[in-house]
């Protein structure tokens, strides 16, 4: 069965790399939360395979954030991640959506909005109006105004014996400038008969031994593609703490305790008079020396 991982390769000869995702646990995990309707569950699992191809192709250390946002009744789409290929994501929606719904009914007047925080350098924002029918036809779109590099995606979601997967590949002209349109072409073409079956269950080698078996291709070492949630109860302590202190024990009167949730993985974190004074106390000699 396929597991969840990234893998790179490049065609020998040809300025052309690619890439192959494919991700069933972390996907379960990442949708788990919230019982999502079934097109926006279908949407989280592309752009979650989008952002890990993003990922490992723009070679940053450092996080990243790709949202699709608009006036429609999913307002928001967005999954998170870094160069450890860790990623968290959620949705926001309101109203029934139909099973068949567009892409450009679900989120209306949008863009797509990219982004990039390295470590160390610049932080650099990347904004690309939902133009495209289709959610690779927009990154596709993306690549071809900001990397100025031929780029094809294939975005796949679906069930195998009940079990959520979503996977995808994509393929790049090199930035050496010797990569040909025709050699593209002829790549994508091969690409494009990849079946979603063969992309949920088999293992990546065998994907790509499939599409390529008369090409030359050099494999790296995998990446494992992970959710994980950066959530904590000290976190949510911080954001708290930041809040005016009357305000915070005003609304702790009111209702009983102060409760935070998670949008990303769905945990609660409660905290009381007690927790909230410790808070405060604790953070005032550092606020008491700035008056």
């Amino acid at each position: 069965m396929a597991q969840d991982s990234l893998h790179r390769y490049l065609f020998d000869g040809v300025s052309v790399r690619g890439e192959l995702v494919q991700l069933s646990n972390s996907f379960e995990q990442l949708t788990c939360s919230k019982e999502y309707p079934a097109p926006i569950k279908n949407l989280l699992g592309e752009l979650m395979v989008a952002t890990s191809l993003l990922t490992a192709t723009l070679k940053f250390e450092g996080s990243i954030t790709v949202q699709i946002q608009g006036d429609g009744p999913v307002p928001l789409v967005v999954i998170n991640g870094n160069h450890d290929q860790v990623l968290r994501g959620t949705a926001r929606w309101h109203g029934e959506l139909a099973d068949d719904i567009t892409l450009q009914d679900m989120i209306g007047k949008g863009q797509i909005v990219i982004t990039i925080e390295p470590e160390k350098g610049e932080r650099y924002q990347g904004i690309v109006g939902l133009e495209g029918e289709t959610l690779q036809e927009c990154i596709e779109d993306y690549f071809e105004r900001s990397e100025q590099l031929k780029t094809r995606l294939w975005l796949r979601t679906g069930d195998v014996d009940g079990k959520n997967h979503a996977s995808g590949m994509l393929l790049q002209v090199m930035p050496d400038g010797q990569g040909s349109d025709e050699d593209f072409d002829h790549l994508a073409q091969l690409t494009d008969t990849v079946k979603n079956e063969e992309l949920f269950t088999l293992a990546a080698e065998d994907v790509l031994y499939r599409l390529y078996h008369q090409e030359n291709v050099k494999v790296f070492e995998p990446k494992n593609v992970t959710f994980k949630c950066t959530c904590s109860r000290e976190r949510s302590a911080s954001a708290i703490a930041a809040i005016e202190r009357q305000e915070v024990e005003k609304m702790v009167v009111e209702t009983g305790n102060l409760k935070l949730h998670c949008d990303y993985c769905g945990t609660d974190y409660e905290f009381d008079s007690v927790d909230i004074k410790a808070i405060f106390d604790q953070n005032s000699p550092s606020s008491d020396s700035m008056h």
